[in-house]
């Protein structure tokens, strides 16, 4: 198989197992997940451990490359709804731009990322359900480019906001964070339009690994703490795109370069 379809489902995979994981770790459902779910009562934890179980379950089969085909598309839809009857309701309701807006786009783009990765060894024939639902899969990458299209519009609404993100040993933050929208703008650009796919989402799986080294590693070490661990939320999303990115560079255009 091709090597950077490998990468990419490795660092998806690693990415969503990782999100499971941290459900052990700190109290309630994960916001990126379900909004407004860490506090639930002792008595119904039991929830949150079969999300963790699901979550680390799918990300060890997409890793080892094991019966994930099926399992990738039901975790996309099922993604998709909790985008729409989860996420979508809590930012509505909370009026104008609110903090839910992130976890809101995150959760369409980890949704569009287990449809990408269903993508590379579809189901096989056999099952007409699976075959119906299977001509979602190649939706996927519209959905991961529309994370990226809004995440570029938050970088150039809110340069300064958003700057002050970029760490203090990396000087210029105001240029890195245009040029960091530009990049996302472009490749949001390039899924919508089919244009030169495979080096632009290379590209950009590549300045997402940089961005995970640089910026989500240095805050999850320095402030591990923060929100209940969602620094570490922010290294593992941003692993799972990186490899979104490197799969739809390998399988979401047949004819760009």
């Amino acid at each position: 198989m091709n090597i950077w379809i490998s990468v990419g489902r490795i660092f998806f995979a690693i990415g969503i197992a990782g999100v499971g994981v941290l459900h052990f770790f700190y109290p309630g459902i994960r916001p990126v997940i379900i909004p407004e779910l860490t506090g639930i009562p002792s008595n119904l934890s039991f929830i949150a451990y079969f999300i963790a179980m699901l979550l680390i379950g799918a990300g060890f089969l997409i890793a080892i490359g094991k019966k994930y085909s099926s399992l990738s598309l039901l975790m996309g839809i099922l993604f998709f709804l909790l985008f729409l009857f989860g996420h979508l309701p809590t930012f509505l309701s909370a009026g104008s731009f609110n903090n839910y807006w992130v976890n809101l786009n995150k959760i369409l783009a980890l949704s569009g990322g287990f449809l990408v990765v269903s993508t590379i060894s579809p189901p096989k024939p056999g099952h007409r359900l699976m075959e119906l639902l299977a001509k979602i899969g190649p939706w996927g990458k519209y959905l991961f480019a529309i994370m990226l299209y809004n995440f570029a519009i938050g970088h150039f609404n809110n340069l300064e906001g958003v700057s002050r993100l970029v760490p203090k040993y990396i000087p210029f933050p105001q240029f890195w964070t245009f040029l960091g929208g530009v990049t996302l703008m472009g490749s949001a650009i390039s899924i919508f339009s089919n244009y030169k796919v495979k080096t632009i989402l290379l590209l950009l799986g590549l300045n997402l690994f940089i961005w995970l080294l640089l910026l989500h590693f240095y805050y999850a070490i320095n402030f591990p703490q923060w929100q209940e661990g969602e620094n570490f939320i922010g290294v593992l999303t941003c692993l799972s795109f990186c490899g979104t990115a490197l799969v739809i560079s390998q399988t979401g255009s047949k004819s760009s370069t």
